[in-house]
């Protein structure tokens, strides 16, 4: 099995031949919106150039703009946090639970305030956070829900495949994703009014565009006196090679997904009894998609991180990855480095001053980043993932499980 097979070659070919003629543009990027809603069971997928894109159109969308407060979680990707600021807003950290690292919903109320227009969950290594709770918080406070799936493709949550369940949904297609174009994203929704917004400002502010409709025709551009432009927009859209070697992806989605589940349960299998690694729980109900799998060092062990990850590669495994360091201890948010072109901006609802990001907004997560150890599951051959799987079981014996 190759990740990139016959499939993404031939679409490939198929936009290649048509020699990039207007006419032809945007025929294979309307395939892959049409197979991926299908796949998602949404009514909408707007492409897009990349999956930090997405993030900013769906809040471009929502409306949320200066002032406005997005909470999200610090243990994720920085471009989460990025496509707030993109978006001339302000970034409000919400802490983790312990156990399945993602966002918890008790601490997003905590940290709603007048100014709370949307949250952004993560769904986070390919597993859901826990979406009923968060959607009835936003019902309650009339907040917009974006999920952030870019780690999750076909992981499910009590029965709902994760994509639609929030107001918006946000995917990534980066070379390290389930699938990939290389780069590349979409945007999911059920929401005909929102998917407008999004095709309008992932595609110029164009007027003869929506939800359904990704490019303007000859037929407008033939007349002097059209209008093209409705709204301020960026050139966000999916570039036809990629998207015709997503299409190929996401058609093969099945596949490509299940190995990474097949990998995770070699390390599941790799790590038996060991008291002091604790797998990334998944609650009941929910189905892991397993973009990494992930184990979590326990206090008290008499070895560092950086020693069994050294042990782990001396005895045939992969490099280990580290956790993402959290987004608020990050130098850009601790020294302010946005400001003053990006919010948090002196305004009247922070009366001249910065929103603080300092040590101690999210204590579970602060407690819980360093122990992280991010093993890959993106292994196609069999036979070389059970050598990692085999090198985590002897890693284990050497420090005594």
């Amino acid at each position: 099995m190759k990740r990139i097979g016959n499939m993404e070659q031939q679409y490939v070919l198929e936009v290649l031949n048509t020699q990039f003629r207007s006419s032809a543009g945007g025929v294979m990027t309307k395939r892959l919106e049409k197979t991926f809603a299908e796949k998602f069971d949404v009514k909408y997928a707007i492409a897009h150039v990349n999956g930090t894109a997405t993030l900013h159109a769906a809040l471009a969308a929502a409306g949320i703009g200066p002032g406005d407060e997005v909470i999200v979680p610090p243990l994720t990707m920085s471009s989460t946090a990025f496509a707030v600021l993109h978006a001339n807003a302000v970034p409000v950290f919400a802490d983790i639970n312990p156990d399945t690292f993602t966002i918890e919903p008790a601490d997003i109320r905590n940290k709603i305030t007048e100014h709370t227009k949307a949250v952004i969950p993560v769904a986070l290594y390919g597993l859901s956070p826990e979406m009923d709770e968060i959607m009835a918080i936003a019902r309650q406070h009339n907040l917009t829900v974006i999920e952030d799936d870019a780690q999750c493709f076909l992981g499910y949550y009590k029965g709902r495949i994760v994509g639609s369940i929030g107001h918006m949904a946000s995917f990534s297609f980066q070379s390290s994703k389930h699938i990939t174009s290389g780069e590349g994203g979409m945007i999911t929704t059920n929401d005909k009014n929102l998917a407008d917004k999004i095709r309008r400002f992932n595609s110029l502010g164009y007027a003869g565009v929506s939800a359904g409709k990704g490019k303007i025709t000859k037929k407008d551009i033939q007349d002097p006196a059209y209008e093209r432009h409705v709204t301020l927009g960026f050139n966000y859209r999916m570039p036809e090679l990629c998207a015709a070697v997503a299409l190929a992806q996401v058609e093969r989605l099945e596949e490509l997904v299940q190995k990474r589940i097949d990998v995770a349960g070699l390390y599941s299998d790799a790590i038996d009894d060991c008291k002091w690694l604790t797998p990334q729980k998944v609650p009941q109900g929910y189905k892991h998609s397993y973009w990494t799998y992930v184990l979590k060092l326990a206090d008290d062990v008499d070895f560092s991180w950086y020693d069994f990850r050294n042990k782990y590669m001396e005895l045939g495994g992969d490099g280990i990855y580290a956790a993402w360091q959290l987004t608020y201890l990050e130098p850009v948010f601790r020294n302010h480095a946005f400001y003053p072109q990006k919010c948090p901006v002196k305004c009247p609802y922070y009366k001249g001053q910065l929103q603080k990001y300092v040590p101690g907004l999210c204590p579970n997560a602060e407690a819980v980043q360093p122990k992280l150890l991010q093993f890959k599951t993106n292994y196609l051959d069999k036979h070389i993932a059970e050598q990692k799987a085999d090198a985590l079981a002897k890693t284990i014996q050497y420090f005594g499980a």
